[in-house]
C-alpha cells in the first residue's frame, strides 16, 4: 500500500490520525481533520471521498461506520477495483475493513494499524474468521494479478465447506500448499497460476496471472498508442498469452523517447526498458533479421533481441502490425506458500 488517506471529524481524531501517519511511516499517508483544520470546514466530503476511491490504495474513517458506508457508496466500482476502506472509533479502540480486506489489502492494513495503536482488528470475511486459506490474499502477496475477480467465491467456498481445490501452476511453486489445496489435484474447483489463454484445468478455475511477459517492440516514428496497444493484443492471441501478464516493453534506445511506446508501457503500469544497439547485437541466439532494421537503428531485429535482453525467453518471435513488430518472451519467476 502506497497512498493513504486518513480522515477525522473532531479534535480527538485528528490526533490519533496523526499517531497512525506516524506509525505507516513508509506509506504517503495524507491527513484530512475536517473538524480541527479551517481550511477543510467548507469543503466536500462527497468530492473528497470521490477523488480518495479513485486515487489511492485505501482510504480510514476515524468516526462512525455510517459516516463511512455513506460517504464511499456512490464511488464503488466492484471488488478488483475498490481501495481498501476502513474505519476506526475515536477511542482508537477498533479498527475494520469495510471494502478490499483481500485484493485491497485491508485486512493486513487493519493488523497493522491495530499493532501500531493497540487496537482489536474486526475482521469480517469467512476466510479469515475461520481461518482458512484467502486465496486473493495471498496472490497479492506474490504479485500475481486475479483475471477474473468472480471466481474467487468458488475457491473459497470449497475451502470454507471443506472440498479439495486443485491447483496448477506453470511457474514454480514453492513450500507445501495449504490444507485443502492439492497440487495438480483432480477437483471441480481449482487455482491455475498462468499467463496462458485458453480452456481452463477446473470447472471453476481461479487463473492468478504472474507479472512474467516482456513485449519487445519496434515502430516507425510516430505511432499512436492506440496503433502499440493493437499491436501488442495481435501478437498476445497470436501466443494466446494474456496481456495482463505483462512485466515490462523493451525497445532499442534510439526509442527511449517514443511517445507512443511510453505511454503504452506507462498505461499499463509497466517499466519501458531500452538498449543500445550493441547490446542488442550481443544477444545470444538466433532470430529474424531486417536489413532495413539495420540500416536505421544499427541491428538486424529489435523486437526479439530487445525481448530476450530483458530477461525473458523468447515464446512468439516477430509479428507485424500496421508499422509495429513485436516479440513476447517470457521470464522465470516463482511463487510460495
Amino acid at each position: 500500500m502506497n497512498h493513504l488517506k486518513i480522515v477525522s471529524f473532531t479534535e480527538v481524531g485528528r490526533r490519533l490520525g496523526e499517531q497512525l501517519a506516524r506509525a505507516l511511516s513508509d506509506v504517503r499517508a495524507e491527513r484530512y481533520a475536517r473538524g480541527a483544520d479551517e481550511s477543510l470546514r467548507g469543503t466536500s466530503l462527497a468530492r473528497f471521498a470521490q477523488q480518495a476511491m479513485f486515487d489511492c490504495d485505501g482510504v480510514v474513517f476515524i468516526g462512525a461506520a455510517g459516516i463511512a458506508v455513506r460517504t464511499v457508496a456512490p464511488y464503488l466500482r466492484g471488488k478488483a477495483e475498490d481501495p481498501a476502506v476502513l474505519v476506526m472509533d475515536e477511542a482508537g479502540g477498533f479498527v475494520i475493513p469495510l471494502l478490499s480486506g483481500h485484493l485491497g489489502g485491508g485486512n493486513e492494513l487493519a493488523k497493522r494499524i491495530a499493532a501500531a495503536v493497540g487496537a482489536i482488528p474486526v475482521l469480517t470475511t469467512a476466510t479469515d474468521v475461520r481461518g482458512v486459506f484467502a486465496a486473493d490474499s495471498w496472490a497479492k502477496t506474490q504479485g500475481l494479478r486475479v483475471a477474473d475477480p468472480a471466481q474467487i467465491q468458488f475457491v473459497s467456498a470449497a475451502l470454507l465447506r471443506g472440498a479439495a481445490v486443485g491447483l496448477q501452476s506453470d511457474i514454480v511453486v514453492l513450500g507445501a500448499p495449504p490444507a485443502g489445496v492439492v497440487l495438480d489435484g483432480k477437483a471441480e474447483t481449482g487455482i491455475w497460476i498462468t499467463a496462458k489463454t485458453g480452456p481452463a484445468p477446473f470447472v471453476h478455475t481461479l487463473r492468478l496471472l504472474p507479472r512474467v511477459i516482456i513485449a519487445g517492440m519496434g515502430c516507425r516514428r510516430g505511432k499512436t498508442q492506440a496503433t502499440l496497444e493493437a499491436a501488442l493484443q495481435n501478437a498476445c492471441a497470436a501466443a494466446g498469452i494474456d496481456p495482463r501478464a505483462l512485466a515490462a516493453v523493451a525497445s532499442v534506445d534510439r526509442k527511449a523517447d517514443e511517445p507512443g511506446l511510453i505511454t503504452l508501457a506507462a498505461s499499463r503500469g509497466v517499466p519501458f526498458l531500452t538498449f543500445s544497439a550493441e547490446t542488442l547485437r550481443a544477444v545470444p541466439g538466433i532470430f529474424s533479421s531486417s536489413g532495413f532494421a539495420r540500416e536505421t537503428v544499427g541491428v538486424d531485429n529489435v523486437c526479439e533481441r530487445a525481448a530476450v535482453a530483458a530477461g525473458g525467453k523468447l515464446i512468439c518471435r516477430k509479428t507485424v502490425w500496421d508499422g509495429v513488430t513485436v516479440a513476447l518472451a517470457e521470464r522465470p519467476m516463482e511463487v510460495s506458500f
